[in-house]
């Protein structure tokens, strides 16, 4: 039945809203202008799950569901729908069921024809997917994480893999990505952590700028293998008390400018489409209700014209504050959000307009931001999905390079990696050697079988012709199950050389119970990282140092390699193994990238993206901390197990004396060693005298150097105002003159130890 609130129906010539030809601003202020007041708020929601819009026919087609109707009925069309091709164990979307690669664009043109039917004005809408480390659907490309791409350092491989990740979206009829890339991992006990960069905010901005350059490309319409990007979250969620997911923030408004903040300001800089308010709140004021943060700063202060996200059922829970729903959503709407995610607060926006609770205007505004996306993507030109061809090959080499780049060695004193050709039998135990299921991280799709390679598997495919490579798994990846510890021992009491792979996972399984925005509620068993998964503690399962120790008292040379989400602490590794290196979370083929390591065919080239701590009660234990002299426990080190920016190779380098040249570093690099290698030239600023309490150490540039033997190079970096800018005793941000120290090394412990430079900032 026709809705009371409709208005005529335009006359049969084009209006300027379907002209291409018209100015983008033009078309968005006829279509507004022509729209009712339900039209407009239906705009505003994001209220459905994706995989409950369609299901499978029995010839293998697709239908729509009566979920989709009755949605796309309440408002006379959709304004955003989320996570139609998502597949994982929350969704329940599998292989049987769900979209593939072959007919994801398929299913997407279905749902688009049916909502530009059900609209008068024949909107489309936008279909909004999470591309954490790829595109969260089935047979799409798998990366390393977040944390694994941080220790990379590489923003120019990165922004390769997010043009390809982009380029997948597209082809699959996707329009928006939801990308973290804004979270700065302060405390490592909490699950998200593998979400992050790492603990540094140069760092995270950098590579911030490669994700929206790499998925957005230039220009202000968006190309056909480009997607618009969702910078997820906005702002300080890494600094949660106790690393509690979801927890209230201690954060002053000084740690937030200086930590929290240069991400996206970088992002935004570069031109990203959209951030997601985080969940939580800063001052006193969640997010998502956080007009200060959200208008005050982001649009007025920073000039930000684009879209602003709620998390997942994040304006219903300010009616723990407002008293219900509607005021909920009048207050978010207010505060600078434009479109909800699944939230009922959004739906009452026309009751909110009609009390007076909120302005039409407000409402015009963000519904005028949520147009303009869609123009830009050329939906109302072509709403229909037009798949563009990628290269099933171009996604694994990408995701491979991206793990071979993050694989960082630690420890290595006797030079036990790269295995030598005298080691001809090599012991793989411990619960990763022989999975690929633990190499993905959080937010992945199930894969299909025999995708991804085992670090055993390519241990065996790799290593020189006769080199007897054996197994046993030895314990249980969580709590203290040792049956296997006697096979693993003898086993490598057998061998030249052990490599005990160990480490957490975050791999969520059918069993696993979730909350309604699709954080881990009871864990599956091997999980121990993940949204919603926050350790106290952190330690392996107990079983897993039980093998260490078994492993290393027969005397076999051994080698640990850990696969995890966050840093685990196992001091135990460096006491007692022979070399010790991380992969993080690398992928499905981060199995071929580590063997590639240990046999030395590939150049261990990570460095750090946070501190390891020795133990939790050592947090925190970021490197950027506030310059004073307390800075010890009487009863041990108060320091980390590995600094920040820390990766040894399998050769060696020699910084020169730090030289200025005006604003620019310039340092000799030399190659000392007998193998080719790649060092990472990183420069740290030290304060002298400012206005404000000031960090021992800032990096503010790096560079990625890679060197033959003997050769040397001198590296230049230009330290420009954002890089020598500081936030001023008013919070902002401002370039102060007087003398500043610059040290350049190889990661922040040895920049305490090298000769500085002082520079005189003049402004």
């Amino acid at each position: 039945m026709p809705s009371q609130d409709r208005t005529p129906a335009p006359p049969s010539a084009s209006p300027p809203y379907r002209d291409p030809a018209v100015p983008l601003a033009t078309r968005v202020a006829d279509l507004l202008a022509r729209m009712t007041l339900r039209e407009k708020v239906g705009q505003l929601n994001q209220r459905m799950y994706g995989w409950d819009a369609y299901r499978r026919t029995r010839d293998g087609g697709f239908e729509l569901t009566e979920a989709l109707y009755a949605e796309t009925e309440r408002f006379e069309g959709l304004g955003a729908l989320y996570g139609l091709m998502r597949a994982d164990a929350w969704s329940g979307v599998d292989h049987g069921g769900g979209p593939g690669a072959e007919d994801s664009a398929a299913l997407a043109d279905l749902v688009q024809r049916h909502v530009v039917e059900r609209s008068r004005l024949g909107i489309p809408a936008l279909f909004v997917e999470e591309v954490p480390h790829g595109h969260l659907a089935l047979d799409g490309t798998v990366l390393p994480v977040n944390l694994a791409v941080g220790a990379t350092w590489d923003p120019a491989l990165y922004e390769r893999a997010a043009a390809h990740a982009a380029a997948e979206l597209r082809a699959r009829g996707g329009h928006v990505a939801l990308v973290s890339a804004l979270d700065i991992a302060r405390d490592p006990r909490w699950g998200r952590t593998e979400e992050c960069f790492g603990e540094d905010p140069h760092l995270a901005a950098r590579l911030t700028e490669a994700l929206v350059r790499g998925m957005q490309g230039e220009g202000d319409v968006f190309a056909a293998d480009k997607a618009p990007v969702v910078l997820k979250h906005f702002a300080g969620q890494g600094a949660t008390v106790g690393g509690r997911n979801s927890a209230e923030s201690e954060l002053g408004p000084r740690e937030l400018h200086e930590i929290h903040l240069p991400a996206a300001r970088a992002g935004i800089r570069a031109g990203a489409a959209a951030v997601m308010a985080a969940y939580n709140e800063v001052d006193g004021l969640p997010c998502s209700g956080n007009r200060a943060l959200l208008t005050g700063l982001l649009r007025e202060r920073w000039g930000f014209d684009g879209l602003v996200m709620a998390d997942g059922l994040a304006i219903d829970r300010l009616a723990r504050v407002t008293g219900d729903k509607v005021c909920a959503g009048a207050v978010a709407l207010h505060a600078g959000i434009d479109l909800s995610l699944w939230d009922e607060g959004f739906t009452h926006l026309a009751e909110a307009v009609e009390r007076g609770l909120v302005g039409e205007a407000v409402l015009d505004a963000a519904v005028a931001r949520v147009l303009r996306l869609k123009f830009r993507l050329g939906l109302f030109d072509q709403p229909s999905a037009r798949p563009v061809p990628v290269p099933g090959h171009t996604g694994r080499a990408l995701g491979t390079a991206l793990a071979r780049a993050c694989v960082t060695l630690l420890h290595n004193p006797a030079g036990v990696l790269p295995i030598g050709p005298s080691v001809r039998r090599v012991a793989v135990l411990g619960p990763h050697a022989a999975t690929t299921a633990h190499l993905l991280g959080d937010y992945t799709a199930p894969q299909r079988p025999g995708t991804g390679t085992t670090v055993l598997d390519a241990l065996r495919r790799l290593a020189p012709p006769g080199t007897d490579v054996r197994h046993a798994r030895g314990c249980a990846l969580t709590g203290d199950d040792r049956t296997g510890l006697p096979e693993a021992v003898a086993t490598a009491a057998a061998c030249d050389l052990a490599v005990l792979v160990l480490g957490g996972s975050s791999a969520r399984t059918p069993d696993t119970e979730f909350d309604a925005n699709g954080a881990a509620r009871t864990l599956a068993p091997e999980m121990t990282c993940g949204e919603g998964v926050d350790l106290a503690g952190l330690r392996l399962g107990e079983a897993q140092y039980a093998l260490l120790d078994a492993v290393t008292a027969t005397g076999t040379p051994t080698v640990v390699v850990l696969v995890q989400g966050r840093p685990h602490a196992v001091p135990e590794a460096v006491d007692r193994a022979d070399a010790l290196l991380t992969a993080w979370y690398p992928g499905p083929w981060g199995g071929e990238a580590v063997a590639e390591v240990l046999l030395g065919l590939t150049e261990p080239a990570g460095r750090l993206p946070l501190s390891v701590p020795r133990s939790a009660a050592h947090l925190p234990v970021y490197y950027n901390h506030k310059d004073t002299e307390y800075g010890s426990y009487a009863d041990g080190d108060a320091g980390p197990l590995f600094s920040f920016g820390h990766g040894l190779s399998y050769t060696t380098f020699a910084y020169g004396p730090t030289r200025l040249t005006g604003h620019t570093v310039e340092v000799d690099v030399t190659n000392t060693g007998t193998r080719p290698g790649r060092t990472v030239v990183q420069v740290y600023l030290r304060r002298l005298r400012t206005p404000v309490w000031p960090r021992s150490l800032e990096l503010r540039a790096f560079q990625g150097v890679e060197l033959a033997p003997g050769e040397c190079r001198t590296v230049a970096l230009c330290l420009g105002a954002d890089q020598l800018s500081l936030v001023g005793a008013d919070l902002e941000t401002t370039v102060v003159p007087g003398p500043v120290e610059i040290r350049v090394a190889g990661s922040a412990r040895e920049a305490l130890d090298a000769v500085p430079a002082v520079l005189d900032v003049r402004v």
